[in-house]
Protein backbone atom coordinates (compact mmCIF):
# COMPACT_ATOMS: atom_id res chain seq x y z
CA UNK A 1 0.00 0.00 0.00
CA UNK A 2 0.98 3.73 -0.57
CA UNK A 3 0.90 3.52 3.22
CA UNK A 4 2.01 1.13 5.57
CA UNK A 5 -0.42 -0.26 8.00
CA UNK A 6 1.80 1.63 10.65
CA UNK A 7 1.43 4.55 9.09
CA UNK A 8 -2.74 3.94 9.19
CA UNK A 9 -2.20 3.80 13.01
CA UNK A 10 -3.18 0.10 12.86
CA UNK A 11 -2.27 -2.13 16.03
CA UNK A 12 -4.21 -4.84 14.74
CA UNK A 13 -4.15 -6.16 11.67
CA UNK A 14 -8.24 -6.58 11.67
CA UNK A 15 -10.05 -4.35 9.80
CA UNK A 16 -14.35 -3.55 9.66
CA UNK A 17 -15.35 -4.42 6.31
CA UNK A 18 -18.08 -1.98 4.34
CA UNK A 19 -21.26 -3.58 4.57
CA UNK A 20 -23.60 -1.59 2.47
CA UNK A 21 -27.23 -1.38 3.44
CA UNK A 22 -27.28 -0.53 6.71
CA UNK A 23 -25.10 -2.63 9.06
CA UNK A 24 -22.23 -0.24 8.74
CA UNK A 25 -22.10 3.24 10.43
CA UNK A 26 -19.66 6.24 11.54
CA UNK A 27 -19.58 4.55 15.14
CA UNK A 28 -18.27 1.07 14.01
CA UNK A 29 -15.69 2.85 11.64
CA UNK A 30 -14.89 5.12 14.75
CA UNK A 31 -14.80 1.89 16.82
CA UNK A 32 -12.42 0.07 14.88
CA UNK A 33 -9.62 2.35 15.01
CA UNK A 34 -10.45 2.33 18.66
CA UNK A 35 -9.51 -1.28 19.21
CA UNK A 36 -6.14 -0.34 17.15
CA UNK A 37 -7.83 -1.52 13.70
CA UNK A 38 -9.32 0.05 10.77
CA UNK A 39 -13.17 0.87 9.64
CA UNK A 40 -13.93 1.38 6.32
CA UNK A 41 -17.77 3.34 5.37
CA UNK A 42 -19.70 1.45 2.65
CA UNK A 43 -21.18 3.56 -0.39
CA UNK A 44 -22.99 1.39 -1.73
CA UNK A 45 -27.02 2.73 -2.35
CA UNK A 46 -26.14 5.89 -0.86
CA UNK A 47 -26.67 9.29 -2.01
CA UNK A 48 -24.06 11.73 -2.28
CA UNK A 49 -24.87 13.88 0.23
CA UNK A 50 -25.82 10.73 2.48
CA UNK A 51 -21.59 9.95 1.85
CA UNK A 52 -20.79 13.20 2.33
CA UNK A 53 -22.58 13.67 5.97
CA UNK A 54 -20.91 9.88 6.72
CA UNK A 55 -17.39 11.64 5.91
CA UNK A 56 -17.85 14.37 8.07
CA UNK A 57 -18.96 12.13 10.87
CA UNK A 58 -15.50 10.07 11.01
CA UNK A 59 -13.50 12.98 10.13
CA UNK A 60 -15.02 14.90 12.98
CA UNK A 61 -12.86 11.80 14.99
CA UNK A 62 -9.54 13.02 13.51
CA UNK A 63 -8.61 9.17 12.38
CA UNK A 64 -7.59 7.21 9.40
CA UNK A 65 -10.38 5.25 7.66
CA UNK A 66 -11.45 4.09 4.68
CA UNK A 67 -14.41 4.11 1.72
CA UNK A 68 -15.87 1.48 -0.24
CA UNK A 69 -17.59 2.96 -3.76
CA UNK A 70 -19.29 0.82 -5.78
CA UNK A 71 -17.82 0.35 -9.50
CA UNK A 72 -20.53 0.16 -12.32
CA UNK A 73 -20.25 -3.19 -14.04
CA UNK A 74 -23.77 -3.80 -14.49
CA UNK A 75 -25.53 -7.15 -15.50
CA UNK A 76 -28.03 -6.58 -18.42
CA UNK A 77 -31.47 -7.75 -18.54
CA UNK A 78 -34.34 -8.52 -20.75
CA UNK A 79 -37.19 -6.75 -20.47
CA UNK A 80 -39.26 -10.04 -21.19
CA UNK A 81 -37.10 -11.41 -18.13
CA UNK A 82 -37.57 -8.86 -16.28
CA UNK A 83 -41.52 -8.62 -16.19
CA UNK A 84 -41.71 -12.36 -15.78
CA UNK A 85 -40.03 -12.10 -12.34
CA UNK A 86 -41.08 -8.56 -11.41
CA UNK A 87 -44.70 -10.27 -11.93
CA UNK A 88 -43.88 -13.10 -9.31
CA UNK A 89 -42.35 -9.85 -7.06
CA UNK A 90 -45.49 -7.61 -7.08
CA UNK A 91 -47.43 -10.88 -5.92
CA UNK A 92 -45.31 -11.06 -2.75
CA UNK A 93 -45.24 -6.79 -2.31
CA UNK A 94 -49.01 -6.98 -2.49
CA UNK A 95 -49.59 -7.89 1.19
CA UNK A 96 -47.62 -5.33 2.06
CA UNK A 97 -49.82 -2.55 0.12
CA UNK A 98 -46.72 -1.58 -1.87
CA UNK A 99 -46.00 -1.03 -5.70
CA UNK A 100 -42.49 -2.36 -7.42
CA UNK A 101 -41.10 -0.92 -10.11
CA UNK A 102 -42.46 -1.86 -13.74
CA UNK A 103 -39.95 -1.46 -15.68
CA UNK A 104 -36.11 -1.92 -14.78
CA UNK A 105 -34.32 0.91 -13.10
CA UNK A 106 -30.40 1.09 -14.29
CA UNK A 107 -28.17 3.12 -11.74
CA UNK A 108 -24.35 3.37 -11.90
CA UNK A 109 -25.34 4.53 -8.09
CA UNK A 110 -23.58 8.06 -8.19
CA UNK A 111 -20.48 6.75 -8.88
CA UNK A 112 -18.82 9.82 -10.47
CA UNK A 113 -20.20 12.22 -8.13
CA UNK A 114 -18.99 10.04 -5.33
CA UNK A 115 -15.42 10.03 -6.95
CA UNK A 116 -15.38 13.71 -7.38
CA UNK A 117 -16.27 14.07 -3.33
CA UNK A 118 -12.95 11.78 -2.64
CA UNK A 119 -11.07 13.82 -5.39
CA UNK A 120 -11.90 17.34 -3.74
CA UNK A 121 -11.25 15.80 0.24
CA UNK A 122 -9.20 12.77 -0.04
CA UNK A 123 -9.54 9.73 2.38
CA UNK A 124 -6.18 7.70 3.40
CA UNK A 125 -7.59 4.48 1.56
CA UNK A 126 -10.51 4.05 -0.94
CA UNK A 127 -11.30 0.65 -2.04
CA UNK A 128 -13.43 -0.29 -5.53
CA UNK A 129 -15.91 -3.69 -5.61
CA UNK A 130 -17.81 -5.48 -8.43
CA UNK A 131 -15.64 -3.29 -11.58
CA UNK A 132 -12.02 -1.94 -11.41
CA UNK A 133 -12.40 1.64 -12.35
CA UNK A 134 -10.26 3.34 -14.99
CA UNK A 135 -7.10 4.40 -15.41
CA UNK A 136 -8.03 8.40 -14.54
CA UNK A 137 -9.94 7.50 -11.97
CA UNK A 138 -7.27 5.63 -9.75
CA UNK A 139 -4.74 7.74 -10.73
CA UNK A 140 -6.62 11.07 -10.09
CA UNK A 141 -7.51 9.28 -6.09
CA UNK A 142 -3.58 8.19 -5.55
CA UNK A 143 -2.60 11.81 -6.86
CA UNK A 144 -4.65 13.06 -4.05
CA UNK A 145 -2.93 10.54 -1.55
CA UNK A 146 -5.59 8.09 -1.30
CA UNK A 147 -4.39 4.19 -1.23
CA UNK A 148 -6.64 2.35 -4.00
CA UNK A 149 -7.64 -1.04 -3.09
CA UNK A 150 -9.41 -3.34 -5.20
CA UNK A 151 -12.10 -6.61 -4.30
CA UNK A 152 -11.19 -9.21 -6.28
CA UNK A 153 -11.84 -13.55 -5.94
CA UNK A 154 -9.72 -14.92 -8.48
CA UNK A 155 -6.00 -14.66 -9.60
CA UNK A 156 -7.30 -13.74 -13.11
CA UNK A 157 -9.01 -10.94 -11.36
CA UNK A 158 -6.10 -9.77 -9.09
CA UNK A 159 -3.67 -9.70 -12.06
CA UNK A 160 -6.27 -7.49 -13.86
CA UNK A 161 -6.24 -5.05 -10.90
CA UNK A 162 -2.79 -5.24 -10.75
CA UNK A 163 -2.31 -4.10 -14.47
CA UNK A 164 -5.33 -1.26 -13.79
CA UNK A 165 -2.72 0.21 -11.30
CA UNK A 166 -4.57 -0.26 -8.30
CA UNK A 167 -1.76 -0.22 -4.70
CA UNK A 168 -3.97 -3.49 -2.82
CA UNK A 169 -6.33 -6.16 -3.10
CA UNK A 170 -9.16 -6.99 -0.91
CA UNK A 171 -9.03 -11.03 -1.81
CA UNK A 172 -12.51 -12.12 -0.84
CA UNK A 173 -13.38 -16.04 -0.97
CA UNK A 174 -16.80 -17.20 -1.79
CA UNK A 175 -18.19 -17.79 1.70
CA UNK A 176 -18.33 -14.10 2.48
CA UNK A 177 -21.26 -12.61 3.37
CA UNK A 178 -23.65 -9.96 0.84
CA UNK A 179 -22.71 -9.79 -2.57
CA UNK A 180 -19.52 -11.65 -4.29
CA UNK A 181 -17.13 -9.08 -5.70
CA UNK A 182 -16.81 -11.21 -8.57
CA UNK A 183 -16.12 -9.03 -11.64
CA UNK A 184 -17.88 -11.93 -13.31
CA UNK A 185 -20.97 -12.66 -11.51
CA UNK A 186 -22.88 -14.20 -14.59
CA UNK A 187 -19.47 -16.75 -14.30
CA UNK A 188 -17.85 -16.25 -10.56
CA UNK A 189 -14.93 -18.10 -10.00
CA UNK A 190 -14.86 -21.37 -8.67
CA UNK A 191 -14.57 -21.83 -4.76
CA UNK A 192 -11.36 -21.89 -3.19
CA UNK A 193 -10.61 -21.91 0.71
CA UNK A 194 -9.34 -18.54 1.60
CA UNK A 195 -5.94 -19.30 2.86
CA UNK A 196 -5.46 -21.44 -0.74
CA UNK A 197 -6.55 -17.81 -2.49
CA UNK A 198 -4.48 -15.46 -0.41
CA UNK A 199 -1.80 -17.83 -1.12
CA UNK A 200 -2.05 -18.26 -5.10
CA UNK A 201 -2.79 -14.27 -5.30
CA UNK A 202 0.09 -12.78 -3.47
CA UNK A 203 2.61 -15.71 -5.11
CA UNK A 204 1.00 -14.14 -8.88
CA UNK A 205 0.90 -10.54 -8.14
CA UNK A 206 3.06 -8.04 -5.90
CA UNK A 207 0.80 -6.13 -4.13
CA UNK A 208 -0.33 -6.19 -0.75
CA UNK A 209 -3.40 -8.40 0.25
CA UNK A 210 -6.37 -7.84 2.52
CA UNK A 211 -8.33 -11.55 3.51
CA UNK A 212 -11.97 -11.62 3.87
CA UNK A 213 -14.47 -14.33 3.53
CA UNK A 214 -15.90 -16.36 6.93
CA UNK A 215 -13.41 -15.30 9.18
CA UNK A 216 -15.08 -15.37 12.52
CA UNK A 217 -12.09 -16.42 14.79
CA UNK A 218 -8.73 -15.35 15.99
CA UNK A 219 -7.51 -18.61 14.45
CA UNK A 220 -9.26 -17.79 11.26
CA UNK A 221 -7.53 -14.80 10.75
CA UNK A 222 -3.95 -16.13 11.74
CA UNK A 223 -4.58 -18.53 9.17
CA UNK A 224 -4.56 -15.84 6.15
CA UNK A 225 -1.91 -13.87 7.62
CA UNK A 226 -0.02 -17.48 7.59
CA UNK A 227 -1.08 -17.50 3.70
CA UNK A 228 0.59 -13.87 3.13
CA UNK A 229 -2.23 -11.37 3.84
CA UNK A 230 -1.16 -8.28 5.84
CA UNK A 231 -4.57 -7.77 7.60
CA UNK A 232 -7.97 -9.39 7.70
CA UNK A 233 -11.50 -7.90 6.84
CA UNK A 234 -14.19 -9.47 8.77
CA UNK A 235 -18.31 -7.79 8.17
CA UNK A 236 -20.80 -10.61 9.35
CA UNK A 237 -18.57 -11.40 12.92
CA UNK A 238 -20.08 -7.78 13.61
CA UNK A 239 -23.41 -7.47 12.32
CA UNK A 240 -24.64 -7.96 16.04
CA UNK A 241 -22.35 -5.28 17.33
CA UNK A 242 -23.55 -2.40 19.50
CA UNK A 243 -22.31 -0.10 16.15
CA UNK A 244 -24.06 -2.25 13.72
CA UNK A 245 -27.08 -1.15 11.94
CA UNK A 246 -28.27 -4.16 10.75
CA UNK A 247 -32.03 -4.44 10.97
CA UNK A 248 -33.46 -6.09 14.09
CA UNK A 249 -35.20 -8.44 11.55
CA UNK A 250 -31.83 -9.50 10.57
CA UNK A 251 -30.38 -9.76 13.82
CA UNK A 252 -32.76 -12.19 15.18
CA UNK A 253 -32.53 -14.24 12.10
CA UNK A 254 -28.72 -14.23 13.03
CA UNK A 255 -29.57 -15.75 16.41
CA UNK A 256 -32.93 -17.80 15.28
CA UNK A 257 -31.13 -21.99 16.03
CA UNK A 258 -34.10 -22.68 13.13
CA UNK A 259 -31.49 -20.85 10.68
CA UNK A 260 -28.87 -23.43 9.83
CA UNK A 261 -27.80 -22.73 6.66
CA UNK A 262 -25.70 -20.10 4.27
CA UNK A 263 -26.53 -19.91 0.12
CA UNK A 264 -25.81 -17.81 -2.65
CA UNK A 265 -28.39 -16.54 -4.06
CA UNK A 266 -29.29 -14.07 -7.09
CA UNK A 267 -33.04 -14.10 -5.77
CA UNK A 268 -32.45 -10.38 -4.16
CA UNK A 269 -30.85 -8.83 -6.29
CA UNK A 270 -29.46 -10.77 -9.56
CA UNK A 271 -26.09 -11.02 -8.26
CA UNK A 272 -24.69 -13.64 -6.39
CA UNK A 273 -24.57 -12.63 -2.53
CA UNK A 274 -24.65 -15.57 0.73
CA UNK A 275 -27.37 -14.97 2.61
CA UNK A 276 -29.16 -17.30 5.19
CA UNK A 277 -31.15 -19.41 3.62
CA UNK A 278 -35.20 -18.83 3.96
CA UNK A 279 -38.32 -19.03 1.95
CA UNK A 280 -37.56 -16.25 -0.41
CA UNK A 281 -34.36 -18.06 -1.58
CA UNK A 282 -36.21 -21.58 -1.59
CA UNK A 283 -38.81 -20.04 -3.70
CA UNK A 284 -37.45 -17.80 -6.24
CA UNK A 285 -33.77 -19.00 -6.65
CA UNK A 286 -34.56 -21.36 -9.56
CA UNK A 287 -36.39 -18.51 -11.34
CA UNK A 288 -34.60 -15.55 -10.36
CA UNK A 289 -32.68 -13.71 -13.45
CA UNK A 290 -29.15 -12.02 -13.15
CA UNK A 291 -29.87 -8.38 -13.74
CA UNK A 292 -28.01 -5.99 -11.54
CA UNK A 293 -29.21 -3.34 -10.23
CA UNK A 294 -32.25 -3.48 -11.58
CA UNK A 295 -33.45 -6.73 -10.01
CA UNK A 296 -31.64 -4.96 -6.63
CA UNK A 297 -33.58 -1.62 -7.36
CA UNK A 298 -36.93 -4.09 -7.90
CA UNK A 299 -36.93 -5.82 -4.71
CA UNK A 300 -36.00 -3.17 -2.74
CA UNK A 301 -39.10 -1.96 -1.73
CA UNK A 302 -40.55 -5.90 -0.61
CA UNK A 303 -37.28 -6.38 1.07
CA UNK A 304 -37.07 -2.78 3.53
CA UNK A 305 -41.62 -3.71 4.29
CA UNK A 306 -40.52 -7.08 5.34
CA UNK A 307 -38.05 -6.00 7.14
CA UNK A 308 -40.07 -3.44 8.93
CA UNK A 309 -42.61 -5.93 9.50
CA UNK A 310 -40.67 -8.45 10.98
CA UNK A 311 -40.43 -11.15 8.33
CA UNK A 312 -37.09 -12.38 7.59
CA UNK A 313 -38.41 -15.05 4.91
CA UNK A 314 -38.65 -12.26 2.92
CA UNK A 315 -35.48 -10.23 3.26
CA UNK A 316 -31.91 -10.06 2.36
CA UNK A 317 -30.22 -11.76 5.31
CA UNK A 318 -26.94 -11.35 4.38
CA UNK A 319 -23.88 -13.21 6.35
CA UNK A 320 -21.22 -15.60 6.22
CA UNK A 321 -20.65 -18.93 6.20
CA UNK A 322 -19.11 -17.82 10.20
CA UNK A 323 -22.21 -16.16 11.23
CA UNK A 324 -22.54 -18.33 14.04
CA UNK A 325 -19.48 -16.28 15.02
CA UNK A 326 -21.48 -13.11 15.52
CA UNK A 327 -21.84 -11.67 18.96
CA UNK A 328 -23.76 -9.22 20.76
CA UNK A 329 -20.55 -6.23 22.22
CA UNK A 330 -18.74 -3.50 21.34
CA UNK A 331 -16.87 -3.43 17.99
CA UNK A 332 -13.64 -2.76 19.50
CA UNK A 333 -14.06 -5.62 21.96
CA UNK A 334 -14.85 -7.91 18.87
CA UNK A 335 -12.45 -6.66 17.39
CA UNK A 336 -9.69 -6.77 20.12
CA UNK A 337 -10.64 -10.64 20.41
CA UNK A 338 -9.93 -11.51 16.73
CA UNK A 339 -6.54 -10.45 16.74
CA UNK A 340 -4.30 -13.30 16.81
Amino acid sequence: MNSSLADLGLSIPVIAAPMSGGPTTPAMVIAAHSAGGLGFLATGYKTPEAVETELRAVRGAGIPFGVNVFAPNPVPISTQRYAEYARAMQREADRFGISLPDAPIDSDDYFGAKIDLLRADPVPIVSFTFGIPGREVIGDLQQAGSTVVQTVTSRAEAQAAAAAGVDALAVQANVAGGHSGTLTPDNPPPAVPLDDLVSDIVSAVGLPVIAAGGLGTADDVAAVLQAGARAAAVGTVLLLADESGASATHQAALQDPARTETVITRAFTGRPARGLRNRFINTYETSAPLGYPAVHYLTSPLRKAAAAAAEPDLVHLWAGTGYRQARRGPTAQILTQLAP
